[in-house]
């Protein structure tokens, strides 16, 4: 009778420790195999919608920007053009290399400006019993022409030396002198009148200085390379100070940007 009433006491504590626990809940049940279905097709249509609608704004902003550069790039142009017009308006203006002289070359050929309209030009003037300014002006020059004689996307630049002292430089002298340049150098000389004309016509200054007893002098005289274009038009000129690869950047840049006259 003590044992039962000790098993039934142990019972009831034993009720009494299983209610102080919560109750345990059952895992919740999978969604049915149709909704999970339907889930995984929902969530791939917004991930496409959203990647749909990023490529269409790639694409729009792309068109967009496209088309301003398009529209800077025309309006860029347009104005580069208007101020090589006005540039040439202002050295026609300026009656810099207009008029036409008349030389002989070193070849005894009588030559004209009209012989050089549709060439490029570098143009020198100078001496040749120059001691040292000439002939290093002549070696930047034939420099400079055989440098662009190198990029096959240029026209050919006629490298041409005038001479300030007629009186000495005659045919035979020239064409001793020219032989230590550029194989195209074409030198030009005339009578004092010819030579003093072909001067003016760049505004070049030359004035002879005292003879020494052996009757020797030196002509003092302006030093530039001047630039003219196929339209016989003075483009640019380069002092002493400029080297041979800004002479040729610059003579580069001209000739690639060239608007001929008459040109809209």
């Amino acid at each position: 009778m003590l044992l039962l009433r000790c098993i039934v006491g142990d019972l009831r504590a034993a009720g009494r420790l299983l209610r102080a626990f919560p109750p345990v809940s059952a895992p919740p049940r999978p969604p049915p195999i149709a909704q999970r279905r339907s889930l995984s097709r929902g969530g791939n249509q917004s991930a496409s919608s959203a990647t749909l609608k990023l490529r269409t704004r790639l694409a729009v902003t792309l068109l967009v920007g496209g088309g301003l550069l398009a529209a800077w790039r025309y309006v860029y142009a347009e104005k580069q053009q208007k101020l090589r017009r006005q540039r040439v308006e202002q050295l026609q203006k300026a009656a810099l290399g207009q008029g036409a002289f008349s030389l002989l070359d070193h070849h005894g050929r009588r030559r004209t400006k009209a012989d050089f309209l549709g060439s490029w030009v570098l143009l020198y003037f100078g001496f040749t019993h120059c001691p040292d300014i000439c002939p290093e002006e002549l070696e930047k020059l034939s420099s400079v022409v055989s440098a662009l004689d190198g990029d096959a996307s240029l026209a050919p630049v006629q490298p041409v030396f005038v001479t300030v002292d007629p009186e000495r430089d005659d045919v035979a002298a020239l064409a001793r002198y020219v032989a230590d340049f550029h194989p195209r150098l074409l030198a030009l000389t005339g009578t004092a009148e010819e030579v003093k004309a072909a001067g003016q016509d760049y505004r070049v200054y030359a004035s002879a200085g005292p003879r020494d007893e052996d009757g020797d002098y030196i002509v003092d005289h302006t030093v530039l390379i001047y630039l003219v274009s196929p339209d016989g038009l003075f483009l640019d000129y380069y002092n002493r100070t400029k080297s041979q690869d800004q002479i040729t950047a610059s003579v580069r840049k001209h000739i690639q940007t060239y608007v001929a006259l008459g040109t809209p």
